[in-house]
């Protein structure tokens, strides 16, 4: 497979269960005890995905994460046993591409892993690939998955950044709420989620001042680029 994972979490039961896990599928995996450790470890290993902890010594994963986005759009993991919605709800908006809650199943973390690293890494589907797409002001970069404004290269998710590669790739075309979901987040679309609406509210934010001015919502439909 050749992707290599990075644990933060504090616990080493839950690293080794991890690394167990992952290296049977594998994965090659490092591993750190504290959030003081990810950046050093970023830098050396250069993982494909980061699965991180929140509540760790020295530096918690929410600053750590906040730190991550400043320079690198890697696929970040976050896995908690901080339960509630608003917990989760921060996570994501500082730019976790996913969380799971503490205690879980580790086959499904792996599945995740898999699902993460699918849906930002395996660009094209069988398409030709172009390695820069134009849209306006609007580059985007297929090769260094890489979204760039007036000459700026912008600070994206992998679910925004996907959410983007979708409707840059058809300009003025409408996409429901399952087919953006499927693709974003490479899973089945089965109930109403707002994770959707969250994460197009905060690519227009970092799009433009003006919330409708790149990407439109048309009432019961969907959502559409601006061609």
């Amino acid at each position: 497979m050749g992707y290599k994972v990075l644990i933060a979490d504090d616990e080493n039961e839950i690293r080794n269960l991890l690394r167990l896990y992952l290296e049977n599928d594998g994965f090659t995996v490092k591993d750190v005890a504290s959030g003081v450790e990810v950046a050093a470890a970023l830098d050396e290993f250069k993982p494909d995905i980061v699965l991180l902890d929140v509540m760790m010594p020295g530096k918690d994963g929410i600053h750590v994460l906040k730190d991550i986005r400043e320079t690198s759009n890697v696929p970040v993991m976050i896995i908690s046993a901080r339960t509630a919605d608003a917990e989760r709800i921060l996570g994501l908006n500082v730019g976790a591409d996913d969380y799971i809650c503490k205690p879980f199943n580790p086959l499904e973390v792996v599945a995740r892993v898999k699902s993460n690293l699918r849906r930002f890494y395996a660009l094209g589907g069988g398409e030709e690939k172009k390695e820069t797409i134009t849209c306006g002001d609007l580059v985007l970069d297929t090769e260094k998955c890489l979204l760039i404004k007036a000459g700026t290269p912008m600070d994206l998710t992998s679910v925004e950044y996907k959410i983007m590669e979708l409707l840059i790739k058809h300009p003025g075309k409408v996409f429901t709420k399952q087919q953006i979901y499927e693709y974003a987040w490479g899973e089945d679309y089965f109930i109403a989620d707002n994770n959707i609406m969250v994460a197009i509210s905060k690519l227009r934010t970092k799009l433009d001042d003006d919330p409708s001015k790149y990407i439109k919502t048309l009432r019961g439909l969907g959502y559409r680029l601006e061609a």
